[in-house]
């Protein structure tokens, strides 16, 4: 497995990491374990989880996905084997995450809330990579980075990105956490952090987690510049599309057992003109004689701006497929074809 730098922090991360959201909604624990022990044994190093998961948020299933890396953590004895990275989620109405009953947002109490609760279900005591999961602020949509620009609702009470990165230096020097992120943040977000850190306020941002796919490539307008420039790493969350680039959504299939199915909250991938996209990407990998889902993940892996893609799967069968995009190399007539049809629908999923 390649091995790849963490922003400036002196770790190595795997090409591919493990993402959680499924564990203790559409996985067990005992699947969950499976999941945990095929990359262990596959050399992905870097799991990542969050306060939030599993998805969708319910409070009765709140904290559960930690709790089951925890529980696996101590089965295994593998904590010094991974990085392991959690969050801490961004401003939100829901009452079920904070003692008290109150909303959350990202001031130094509620991240140190956060951090204590999650060290007590990952069962450990310190964090390697800690995240904001989400701003605070208002922004025109989820993700930070829309194709057209609306202006975002104004929160009188907005907790300033400086108030966060207070909040993240008290519970580094606390060691509870060795490392910090960001999540679904815009490149304005980015450089009020970096700028922060470089003003002496605050642990500096090793990386950024936002979605990355074929059909969401919102990210090499301006981030892809700044993250190279300023040694902050690209995680790639849902480089599958939520699973709309294996092609098992095609024609208005509806899988056993997949999220559509289950919960039909992916309206991220439905937008105007993403079915075409989608079709087209999907028809493209077949031609070429590729696994649709091999394409999508090889293509983001090989991006020079990637630094780890997060494989989100709710079996070993799924990770081992996605898992040979690895032994892929793109050529450069399909490279250029991917393009061609991105610049004929640019990003319909942002």
């Amino acid at each position: 497995m390649d091995l790849r730098p963490l922003g400036r922090t002196g770790l190595s991360v795997s090409a591919l990491s493990l993402g959680t959201m499924t564990f203790g909604e559409q996985n067990t624990e005992s699947e969950a374990f499976e999941q945990m022990d095929f990359a262990l044994e596959n050399g992905i190093t870097l799991f990542d989880a969050a306060e939030l998961y599993p998805i969708p948020p319910k409070e009765e299933t709140q904290g559960r996905t930690e709790e089951m890396i925890g529980n696996w953590l101590t089965s295994r004895g593998a904590r010094d084997k991974i990085v392991l990275a959690s969050k801490v989620l961004g401003r939100s109405v829901n009452t079920y995450y904070r003692e008290g009953g109150v909303p959350a947002v990202l001031d130094a109490k509620n991240i140190e809330e956060a951090v204590n609760k999650s060290l007590r279900r990952l069962k450990t005591d310190v964090i390697d990579l800690y995240q904001v999961h989400w701003p605070d602020r208002g922004t025109t949509g989820f993700g930070s980075n829309p194709t057209v620009f609306r202006p975002p609702e104004m929160h009188g009470d907005e907790v300033s990105i400086e108030e966060t990165v207070d909040g993240l230096e008290r519970i580094v020097k606390a060691g509870k956490v060795r490392h910090v992120g960001i999540s679904n943040e815009s490149t304005w977000g980015l450089m009020r952090y970096l700028h922060a850190a470089d003003a002496g306020r605050g642990p500096r941002v090793a990386s950024i987690q936002n979605a990355y796919s074929l059909v969401n490539r919102t990210f090499e307008t301006n981030l892809a510049e700044a993250c190279t420039r300023e040694d902050v790493s690209l995680l790639s969350y849902s480089s599958l599309a939520q699973g709309y680039l294996t092609g098992k959504y095609r024609g208005g299939a509806l899988p056993e057992g997949a999220r559509k199915t289950l919960f039909n909250r992916l309206s991220r991938y439905e937008g105007p003109g993403a079915e075409a996209t989608i079709d087209r990407y999907v028809a493209l990998a077949e031609e070429a004689g590729l696994i649709p889902a091999q394409m999508a993940i090889a293509f983001a892996v090989s991006r020079p701006f990637m630094t780890s893609v997060i494989l989100g799967a709710t079996s070993v069968e799924q990770l081992k497929v996605v898992r040979g995009a690895l032994d892929l190399t793109l050529s450069e007539d399909l490279l250029t074809e991917i393009d061609t049809i991105h610049r004929a629908s640019a990003s319909p999923c942002p």
